[in-house]
């Protein structure tokens, strides 16, 4: 991956589970707050997961929830409905995804089940030589040849 944004947010839809060429997907748009005090504003981005996690994350991507989101961010173009010409809109294909919080009007016993987070290899390997670089390295040899 390329490119790589992470965040967290709140979804403003509810997730929609689609098929599309035989494979599950669900989509869904969620809400990020970027800036201070005056300056605040709300940064929304469409959100696409696939596959076999879409059908089991779908049931729990529901508006108002609280989610940690990484993937791959990009632009979209669209015609807007009210024929004022193109728009464009950032859309995030999700590669991890952690419901992070409860619905605020969520029945306090709402637990949703945790999603796995995917792990690309490249990431692995890093977070492997990460923990490889931490240990201890051995003493110096205080014999040096020249």
């Amino acid at each position: 991956m390329s490119n790589v944004f992470s965040f967290t947010g709140s979804l403003g839809r509810d997730g929609e589970l689609k098929t599309v060429n035989n494979q599950s997907l669900v989509s869904f748009a969620v809400a990020n707050s970027i800036g201070f005090g005056d300056k605040k504003t709300t940064l929304w981005l469409d959100c696409t997961l696939w596959g076999k996690r879409a059908e089991t994350v779908a049931q729990y991507l529901t508006k108002g929830q609280s989610v940690f989101i990484s993937g791959e961010l990009s632009t979209r173009e669209y015609q807007a409905k009210d024929g004022s010409g193109t728009k464009t809109t950032l859309a995030l294909n999700v590669t991890v995804l952690d419901l992070v919080g409860k619905k605020s009007d969520a029945p306090s016993s709402y637990q949703p089940a945790p999603v796995a987070a995917y792990t690309p290899p490249h990431e692995a390997h890093r977070q492997a030589v990460a923990v490889h670089n931490q240990q201890t390295p051995p003493p110096y040899d205080d014999d040096i040849p020249f």
